[in-house]
């Protein structure tokens, strides 16, 4: 009989985990959404909705024998993880990958008409507020900038400095390309949203704002509250997130991993590190059922210097690499790594999903 093998959460590293074990293992994937979206493109759906219909993987489409509970998680009682619809989900191996808070639409069809909505407002907005200043606020604007460079674009960021998890650098050649194309970047500013129902917003540095469109680009809670009365408690850290070793385990567990942002690695979260922390998990879990009393375990290495590619648009981009963090590079060649598709058509490879 195959072990049960149970993953909580279809995000980057969950999805991957489940498609490499789901044919050496009895796989149970639990998510409250019927879907996996390529989170790298969730901004250029908003200026192309119809972009979406290829970053919006279902799980039945990419899964072929695993099983999926469509159901947020709630707990964890001894070998077994409790759903909010009911659900005692028995594992010999629990992969915990919850990553971020998550509110959004439960099915695919629902995510597709919410940036079909998001799309029509935008389209109607002469005016753009977007706060937040890292990868993912950078990345609207610049969306916008591209597609529809008529509208006026303000950026309020509270930090010093854009994209703080690269270095000052990409951060100063990102703020010239966003003012070159005017942009209004403030930062060290915040604005205070309640109790402004737009279209005016005055900031707490005291600058009047005027924006038809609105969009909150900042950092989410990490998802490990379900996990707070659960028997894993003890091993969750002050931030949030779970305490792993080497093999990413949870610390004293046998049988239990994580993956992604709700793992203390140091290090910045981002998508490829999850799914490079899912092959050694995936790996890990197969060498343990293939050797259950003496396996050798794969460790993963935490990036030791921060990298990233932020996309600018669909042609250029800002992107810091590892081998000379000190010399970022702006323009058509980190545009070529990741702008055009923003690695849909490699994740959907990954997947095994055609088209």
């Amino acid at each position: 009989m195959k072990k049960k093998v149970v993953v909580v959460g279809g995000g980057v590293g969950g999805s991957a985990v489940a498609k490499k074990l789901e044919q050496v293992a009895d796989v149970t994937l639990i998510d409250p959404k019927e879907y996996f979206e390529v989170p790298y493109a969730q901004m250029r759906c908003i200026v192309e909705p119809s972009f979406a219909k290829r970053s919006i993987i279902k799980h039945s489409e990419y899964l072929k024998t695993a099983r999926v509970v469509q159901s947020a998680a709630r707990g964890i009682s001894g070998s077994e993880v409790i759903t909010a619809s009911g659900d005692h989900v028995e594992f010999d191996y629990l992969v915990i990958t919850t990553g971020t808070t998550y509110s959004g639409p439960s099915t695919r069809a629902e995510l597709i008409k919410l940036y079909e909505d998001e799309n029509t407002k935008l389209l109607a907005a002469n005016s753009v507020l977007v706060i937040g200043g890292g990868p993912v606020g950078v990345e609207l604007v610049a969306e916008i900038l591209v597609d529809f460079p008529d509208k006026k674009v303000t950026l309020v960021h509270s930090g010093d400095r854009l994209l703080q998890f690269l270095g000052p650098k990409a951060s100063q050649k990102t703020l010239n390309w966003l003012r070159s194309k005017n942009v209004e970047v403030s930062l060290n500013d915040r604005v205070e949203i309640q109790g402004m129902p737009g279209p005016q917003y005055v900031t707490k540095n005291g600058a009047h704002i005027l924006a038809e469109y609105l969009k909150i680009c900042v950092g989410k809670h990490v998802g490990s509250s379900w996990l707070r009365d659960s028997d894993l408690r003890q091993l969750i850290d002050s931030d949030g997130r779970l305490k792993v070793d080497r093999h990413l385990r949870l610390e004293g567990k046998s049988n239990i991993f994580a993956v992604g942002d709700i793992v203390n690695t140091k290090e910045i979260k981002q998508g490829f590190l999850a799914n490079k922390q899912a092959g050694v998990v995936a790996d890990n879990i197969k060498r343990l059922i293939q050797a259950p009393t003496q396996p050798k375990l794969a460790e993963y290495e935490p990036l030791s210097t921060p990298f990233g590619i932020v996309s600018l648009g669909r042609y250029e981009g800002v992107a810091q690499l590892p081998i000379v963090p000190q010399l970022p590079i702006l323009g058509r060649l980190p545009g070529m790594l990741k702008s055009k598709d923003l690695f849909v058509t490699k994740t959907r490879a990954e997947l095994g999903v055609s088209g």
